[in-house]
């Protein structure tokens, strides 16, 4: 079996970030995982180094573009080394065999029709690399995806036809169900297509750092749209339009994304592999943003996560387990050293690290650090059924790509061992006499270790090599097919003593993140008397216009929903109030409404609160609500309403 899995190529407009990381710790685990089980495995990554974007960047610096983009891609290409990742190619969008087969492409559209060329006027968003017709753009014209202020650019352009695949997208969606995961990004792209698509600008005139179109047109003015060049790069990187002896791993078996290009990766890619009689990749998987401490990052408030910073302090395979662990794929997740540390703590140093602690040191005490399998199924069969039972299930939370529920199963072998030991005590039973029966629990944990080991390899690779080192095994293919497939015992082996693999760690290790200013609702003009803040609102209630307008009222737009553990009473959403990123908002109203009926509906939104903590969740926000001895309703528009526009 042959599986390709790629992450998106990175922008080299800035360097690695935490979110960068997230996703190729994903990407790797995934490859890991699938070399283990003896399947054929090509990963990719690399980097996007076309666009106006760069040029402009590289033009502020005083450096050539090409200089600019090489400094910034090699400093991805050294991180993911530092990282071991075990891509097995880093391409970038300026290698010339990309730039060949992007051009073949481009010739094949052409030829079955599906490219032809216009005059384009519109609104582009520098930042985003993207036009967006009028009916889309935010107040004031801005983008609405990252609400910077668009430019009208009129030129001449070659259009791909996106409108003919409209059809063939929609079909392909309701025929493949688990084409985009999670599922809920698959109603949000859907109802993209359903509102219809517009053809696609894919050259450009204004500026010279891209792909240019093929010599047979001899119209050497346009550059390809950076959308196209970089899309390509997963079939370019297995030698498209060039030799295509890589071919063989298309179509790719799962591609990652953020959920800030999943339209792009989701609609226009498989537009483009339409197009070019090439099959669609089996699944796309959009995960979510980082925050730090609860606040969007940005450079502007110094608290971006530096993944390399992290790693020095911390380790690096710690900082894999705990992105994997602490968030839902799809969902937004919070980066805080705390957590972090809490994770460490809890779950590698109290539940694995000490369970291999235990069992050197009973083994030590008891036979000379020798143990032996052979009355593990005598004394321990229905702890043995119980751990297979739960590794035997693991692979569906992989292919789902639910990896914390992977690793949340996957802890309950540290459980049965641990447990294990409590019930059973060797120490009495070495007291007792009864030796066979001590040794055989001591064996037994061995063993629960060593699985467990084998199936967190692809996320710790190294710790669990230590490990399997230490219990007298190497983690390989043939070791997965014997002891969690054949679910085979270990051989009698001589344990090795190993330091502690998770010291614990009391206090964080790396300078605390600034607080960022949070905005504040505009207060009330108020006056001093004897230091008591007296209200300008006359008594009998009544404000003025220029008070109502303190309080900004937006018409937001449901992404998600989904409802509070423990809590009878809240949701949690994430809003599209047209900023750069949705809000997450607590709100009491889950009496009143499911999670699911939410989704793709509108609300209004206090915009301008102070976010506060519910249940130590942030929430940035408030959903109006008129509520009577009837119930409670939602305040909504009337009809549908471009999300951020304002209320009053």
């Amino acid at each position: 079996m042959k599986n390709y899995i790629t992450t998106p190529i990175y922008y080299v407009n800035g360097e690695a970030h935490i979110g960068h990381a997230y996703t190729t710790f994903i990407a790797d685990t995934l490859a890991r995982y699938s070399r283990l089980q003896g399947n054929e495995t090509y990963f990719l990554t690399g980097t996007d180094e076309h666009g106006q974007k760069i040029e402009e960047a590289a033009k502020k610096l005083g450096k050539p573009t090409q200089e600019f983009a090489d400094e910034i891609s090699a400093s991805f290409k050294n991180l993911w080394n530092e990282f071991d990742i075990s891509n097995d190619q880093f391409i970038r969008t300026t290698d010339v065999k990309h730039k060949i087969g992007v051009q073949a492409a481009f010739e094949k559209m052409m030829a079955k029709g599906d490219i032809y060329k216009d005059f384009y006027e519109g609104n582009y968003c520098v930042s985003c690399e993207t036009f967006f017709p009028e009916s889309q753009l935010m107040d004031g014209g801005c983008c609405p995806d990252c609400g910077r202020a668009t430019t009208i650019v009129k030129e001449e352009s070659y259009f791909f036809l996106l409108s003919k695949y409209e059809k063939p997208l929609m079909d392909y969606y309701e025929a493949h169900t688990d084409f985009i995961l999670p599922k809920s990004r698959r109603n949000e792209v859907m109802s993209f297509v359903k509102g219809g698509l517009h053809d696609l600008s894919v050259t450009r005139t204004s500026f010279s750092w891209g792909v240019p179109v093929p010599t047979s047109l001899n119209d050497d003015k346009h550059v390809m749209y950076v959308w196209l060049d970089a899309l390509l790069n997963y079939v370019t990187a297995l030698g498209y339009g060039n030799d295509e002896a890589k071919m063989g791993f298309w179509p790719a078996t799962t591609q990652l994304v953020g959920k800030d290009i999943l339209r792009f990766h989701a609609i226009y890619w498989p537009a483009f592999l339409m197009s070019l009689d090439l099959p669609l990749p089996k699944r796309i998987g959009a995960h979510g943003w980082w925050t730090r401490d609860g606040e969007k990052m940005s450079k502007s408030k110094g608290n971006v996560v530096d993944p390399r910073e992290v790693a020095q302090h911390y380790g690096v395979e710690n900082l894999r387990y705990f992105m994997m662990r602490e968030v839902p794929f799809g969902q937004d997740g919070d980066f805080s050293q705390r957590a972090l540390i809490d994770r460490m703590n809890s779950d590698l140093s109290n539940d694995l690290g000490n369970l291999l602690n235990r069992v050197i040191g009973m083994s030590e005490k008891y036979s000379d650090f020798a143990i032996d399998s052979v009355d593990v199924l005598k004394y321990h069969t229905k702890e043995i059924d119980d751990a297979h039972a739960i590794l035997g299930g693991l692979e569906t939370y992989l292919n789902d790509l639910q990896l914390h529920r992977y690793l949340e199963e996957l802890w309950k072998v540290f459980t049965i061992g641990n447990k294990a030991i409590e019930e059973h005590a060797p120490w009495v039973k070495i007291k007792e006499g009864r030796t066979d029966e001590a040794l055989a629990t001591v064996a037994l944990v061995a063993n629960l270790l060593a699985k467990a080991a084998v199936m967190l390899h692809a996320i710790m690779p190294k710790t669990t090599a230590t490990i399997a080192d230490a219990l007298g095994f190497e983690i390989t293919t043939k070791s997965y097919q014997a002891l969690i497939l054949n679910k085979e015992l270990l051989q009698a082996f001589t344990i090795k003593k190993i330091p502690p693999l998770f010291p614990r760690v009391e206090e964080p290790l790396m300078p605390e993140a600034p607080k960022a200013m949070l905005d504040e609702v505009p207060a009330v003009p108020t006056t001093k008397t004897e230091d008591k803040k007296v209200s300008t609102v006359p008594e009998d209630g009544l404000i003025t216009i220029d008070q109502f307008f303190q309080t900004s009222i937006k018409v937001g737009t449901v992404l998600e929903a989904e409802e509070v553990p423990k809590s009878s009473k809240l949701l949690k959403l994430k809003v599209d109030l047209g900023e750069e990123s949705p809000r997450q908002i607590v709100a009491g109203i889950r009496e009143y409404y499911s999670a699911q009926s939410l989704v793709g509906t509108q609300v209004c939104v206090v915009a301008n609160l102070k976010p506060a903590k519910l249940m130590g969740m942030l929430s940035e926000g408030m959903i109006l609500a008129a509520k009577d001895e009837d119930g409670l309703c939602l305040i909504r528009p009337e009809t549908s309403r471009k999300s951020g526009c304002s209320v009053g």
